[in-house]
């Protein structure tokens, strides 16, 4: 197996993946800010970090997973008083509205998910000790660290501290011995939530979360610290800070970073207005396009949203599992016989042919050379990936044929099947339900999205079919043509025309 490298933001460059603990990894990711519905750049951050987290099972860590809620924050507080709603209930309702469209996009549930509200008596903790190293200063009852005492401030995202202003979520206070001082905690105010602290009634400061409840569920020292390219300053710079000073022992082993989804090339965010939810993208494509779309790029690079993208996407996963189930169909009359048992030919077991083994080894071996060098997810399912789903599709037919090299053959399609569907586990891209299910669910998306019915499709292929019958081939090619226009392909097999959807041109 080849060496897993993965780039580092700290260091700026790729490193061997080594951890702590051999065959252990310990990871955090922070999650969302949970007040509304979430929207792609968040899901691109679940899907990547789901695909490093599968990745490494495969290849045989056992894996402690944490990605936080945050629960408690300025934004939450602001949309519950607009909403005239309690702050903690708001947040737990998009809490679930989020983990329901985890599932959706096949993330796999962390080891723990932990809210802020409940790890109050951490950070209060944490806080105290920061304190009592002397790298924070009280207030009238708020907390701030004082960067100036930490020498390295800056040493994540290469900012000079001279350099810096408060961070984007801190207003600039005259009571802050630098303006680059962060809080940790911030006194109570009238309508908000607040919880008993030695420096009165309040609530902690959004990066202080982080380091509590990384440090509560894998100690201060642990391998991988995620989260998407934005946070790299201020909050993760922060957390780094807080953690050091907290524990002279804290360190992140890698800390890694994902880019932005782009709109017109611009990050895609709540404040700018510019988002689509993951619910507003689910609604009209399939949630295995949109994953195969997040991870049609590496992880590191700006992904720039289009229709265009999520059609091809959309094309693509149909044509993955038209080609499984279709293969599946061709291997099941089979299944009872001699070839379930692996067989045997003349005395002999049965091997696979040398193309399907030739196929096989370059695509696994493709795989791992590409995922093992920094998750290089974007091309993954191009090149061998595609040659083992023709080399399916065009020994399916023949494979009905009685000949001397039927029971091969269908070994063959087993094994290039087997080879396929592993890459896809990986990728998170192989659904729980049946490939069947998965093409009728690529359908409706399709109608959905061309405003038409089964019924509707149906009886329009039928008024092609009578045009063809009176040899009016106008009007059969205009019904067509009409028809792709709305992402939707009319195509004759034998004496009969069935539908597939058609990727629309942007």
């Amino acid at each position: 197996m080849a060496e897993f490298r993965l780039y580092n933001s700290m260091t700026q460059q790729k490193e061997v993946f080594k951890p702590l603990v051999p065959k252990q990894v310990s990871m955090y990711v922070c999650g969302v800010t949970a007040y509304a519905l979430s929207h792609i750049g968040h899901a691109r951050a679940a899907v990547n970090f789901d695909v490093l987290y599968r990745y490494l099972e495969q290849r045989g860590y056992k894996v402690t997973y944490v990605r936080n809620f945050t629960d408690v924050d300025d934004k939450i507080i602001r949309q519950a008083n607009e909403l005239g709603e309690d702050p903690i209930s708001l947040s737990n309702r998009f809490c679930q509205e989020y983990t329901i469209d985890m599932g959706d996009l096949q993330c796999r549930t962390p080891t723990h998910e932990p809210r802020v509200s409940d790890h109050m008596e951490q950070i209060i903790d944490m806080i105290t000790q920061i304190i009592n190293n002397d790298y924070a200063y009280v207030v009238d009852g708020d907390v701030f660290f004082a960067v100036e005492k930490f020498p390295n401030y800056g040493q994540l995202s290469g900012q000079k501290l001279e350099h810096i202003r408060a961070g984007e979520r801190v207003s600039v206070d005259s009571r802050k011995r630098n303006p680059a001082d962060f809080a940790l905690w911030k006194s109570a105010k009238p309508g908000e939530p607040s919880w008993d602290s030695p420096w009165g009634k309040g609530r902690p400061g959004w990066h202080i979360e982080c380091s509590a409840m990384s440090a509560h569920y894998l100690t201060f020292k642990f391998d991988i610290h995620g989260g998407g390219i934005d946070l790299i300053f201020p909050h993760h710079e922060n957390e780094i800070a807080q953690s050091c000073a907290a524990c002279q022992e804290s360190r992140v082993g890698y800390w890694l970073h994902n880019g932005h989804v782009t709109n017109n090339n611009e990050k895609m965010s709540k404040s700018v207005g510019n988002f689509f939810t993951i619910r507003q993208i689910t609604e009209r494509y399939h949630p295995l396009s949109l994953r195969h779309f997040l991870l049609s790029a590496h992880y590191r690079t700006p992904l720039n949203y289009s229709v265009s993208q999520l059609e091809s996407a959309s094309d693509a996963v149909y044509y993955i599992y038209n080609t499984l189930q279709e293969c599946e169909d061709a291997l099941s009359p089979f299944q009872d016989g001699a070839q379930k048992e692996g067989a045997e030919q003349n005395g002999r077991p049965v091997k696979i042919t040398q193309e399907a083994e030739g196929l096989i080894s370059k695509l696994l071996n493709e795989f791992e050379t590409k995922m093992s060098d920094d998750l290089n997810t974007a091309s993954i399912l191009t090149g061998a990936f595609q040659d083992a789903l023709r080399y399916i599709n065009i020994n399916m037919k023949p494979l009905k044929k009685k000949n001397p090299k039927q029971q091969q053959l269908y070994k063959s399609l087993v094994e290039t099947k087997k080879a396929v569907e592993k890459v896809l586990d990986t990728l998170g891209l192989l659904s729980s339900v049946t490939y069947s299910e998965v093409v009728q669910q690529l359908k409706a998306k399709a109608l959905i999205r061309a405003g038409l019915s089964e019924d509707d499709v149906l009886q329009t292929i039928a008024e092609r079919t009578l045009a063809r019958k009176n040899k009016d081939f106008a009007k059969s090619d205009q019904i067509r043509e009409e028809m792709e226009e709305k992402g939707i392909q009319i195509m004759d097999v034998g004496n009969e025309s069935i539908w597939r959807p058609k990727a629309l041109k942007e």
